[in-house]
């Protein structure tokens, strides 16, 4: 397991006193002076420089003084005597002799400081994390390093130093924006309960986002791979040492800067190839899939989410948010006889419970004719007394259903019957001919197709293996293309088959065969 990282413990420490802001404001101001290629100011400079940047609270000289002494007892700043100027008075002497420049414990706080600024504000940038342009200027660095060692000219050693620092450059990109997905998701699914309209328009565009990025990941994950065994065939180690010749690393006396520069690349290669394409006999999962995996189950808890919002800030349509509705409009009619005619418009019901009957044979009575000029209609007895036309009997009996299951346990037993039947014929006690199996029936053939099918799915290993199981797990297949270029011609009662005259291995997943032994 690899060392956590430590950091000196008073390497923060400006961040947490009471003069925090002037300390991170001298920190800001000195780094930006050396971007400037101006490495040393001195106290009145600072002063300046803070006031220039936008620093307007008064600061007195007592302040200043404190506040660079504490930085320098934290070694973040270095205190330089110019003892060359002439100065005509003590006090000019205490104002320009001493000059302040950043540590190099300094320059690390410093760019801490502003990686935290540019990550807090962009926390909630989720449409520009995890771009696809990085998978693919990752794949197109590759494919340069491949076609650059393939060309032993040491002229070309500085373009592959300068391409294999671009890769790392992308695979930190890559890192960095991983982790603010992660947490920008994170922080996403907290907000659902906060403020929904934010919500819904945030989830709608990140949902959006992570479909368009999913959407051709595979076959990008499968490009890079495909570039790094291109790139590790050709050698790891040549890699960086051309790169190592390009980068033209100074020689000091006494210091050995090549073995840590070979070291940072070969930690960022093996986690390159962590994250595309694993060392197969560690079993472990590309972090690429993983992503993907993430991204997907990310989208579905969106949308479920978002699908919640939207029934939460959608009207009812129920029958008691109806009631409640009508109950308002009764209690604003201007009079009686207008709620009387709401109640008919409503309900439509008159003070008979037998309203709703209608004459057995309805094409005989006018649809305008009314009710005492119709005929009579037959009335149950049991309306009024149990508010019901129908009198309920017993509920049937329960379907006896064995006859039924056993039927399906025989069809069943049949079927795993003839599979193992078909496995019994296709199983081989090593890598065969495909033109040694000889006829088939046409069932064996089906389950022998799809065990080709699912070989030649999947990608060969380094020895050229195409390796498959079936959907219980239970049989493997092992492919190989012949070499010969041979051609196989299988004959079944439906017809016949030709194609490549594959070697094929058919066993149990775990190598012995649960029906025979190979050798035997």
């Amino acid at each position: 397991m690899a060392e956590l990282p430590r950091v000196p413990p008073e390497m923060f420490r400006f961040a947490t006193t009471e003069r925090a802001d002037l300390h991170t404001a001298l920190l800001h101001v000195l780094g930006t002076a050396a971007e400037r290629l101006e490495p040393e100011l001195t106290a009145g400079e600072l002063r300046d420089r803070l006031r220039a940047s936008g620093w307007y609270a008064p600061v007195g000289d007592h302040d200043l003084t404190t506040a660079l002494e504490q930085l320098a007892g934290w070694r973040l700043l270095d205190v330089i005597f110019n003892h060359a100027a002439g100065f005509a008075t003590a006090e000019e002497y205490e104002r320009r002799n001493l000059r302040y420049t950043l540590t190099a414990r300094g320059e690390a706080a410093f760019a801490g400081l502003r990686h935290a600024t540019r990550t807090l504000a962009s926390a909630d940038a989720l449409h520009t994390a995890v771009h696809t342009a990085v998978l693919d200027a990752v794949a197109d660095r590759l494919e340069e390093l491949d076609a650059l060692l393939a060309d032993p000219d040491p002229g070309r050693d500085r373009r592959v130093f300068t391409c294999l620092r671009e890769l790392e450059s992308h695979l930190d990109g890559l890192r960095h924006d991983t982790v603010r997905l992660n947490g920008g998701l994170r922080r996403l699914l907290r907000a659902e309960s906060s403020d929904l309209g934010t919500f819904h328009e945030t989830g709608t565009a990140t949902v959006a986002y992570l479909q368009e990025f999913v959407t051709g990941l595979d076959q990008r994950g499968e490009t890079i791979a495909r570039a790094l065994r291109g790139v590790a065939g050709r050698g790891v180690g040549v890699l960086h040492t051309r790169a190592l010749a390009g980068a033209d690393l100074p020689r000091l006396p006494g210091a050995d800067l090549v073995t840590p520069w070979l070291a940072a690349r070969a930690s960022a290669w093996d986690e390159l190839r962590l994250w595309f394409d694993p060392d197969p006999a560690s079993g472990a999962e590309p972090r690429l899939r993983r992503l993907r995996e993430a991204a997907r189950a990310a989208i579905a808890t969106l949308l479920q989410l978002l699908d919640r919002v939207t029934r939460a800030g959608r009207p009812s349509s129920g029958a008691a948010a109806d009631f409640r509705a009508l109950a308002r409009w009764f209690a604003t009619t201007p009079g009686e006889d207008d709620a009387h005619r709401l109640w008919d418009a409503a309900f439509g019901l008159g003070p008979a419970r037998h309203a709703h009957l209608g004459h057995a044979d309805a094409e005989l009575v006018p649809a305008g004719a009314s009710w005492a000029e119709a005929g009579p209609v037959a009335v149950s007895a049991l309306l009024r007394s149990r508010g019901t036309t129908e009198r309920m009997g017993r509920t049937g009996r329960v379907r006896d259903v064995a006859a039924l299951r056993a039927e399906r346990r025989a069809r069943a037993e049949k079927e795993r019957a003839g599979l193992e039947a078909a496995w019994e014929a296709l199983a081989t006690t090593g890598a065969l001919r495909l033109s040694r199996l000889g006829a088939l029936d046409h069932d064996t053939f089906g389950r022998l197709l799809d065990l080709l099918g699912r070989a030649l799915a999947a990608p060969p290993d380094a020895t050229g293996l195409r390796r498959a199981v079936t959907s219980d797990g239970r049989v493997e297949v092992v492919l190989r293309a012949p070499d010969d270029g041979a051609v196989a011609v299988l004959r079944t009662s439906e017809g016949w088959f030709r194609g490549p005259d594959y070697l094929l291995d058919v066993r149990s997943k775990g190598g012995h065969d649960h029906r025979r032994a190979e050798g035997t």
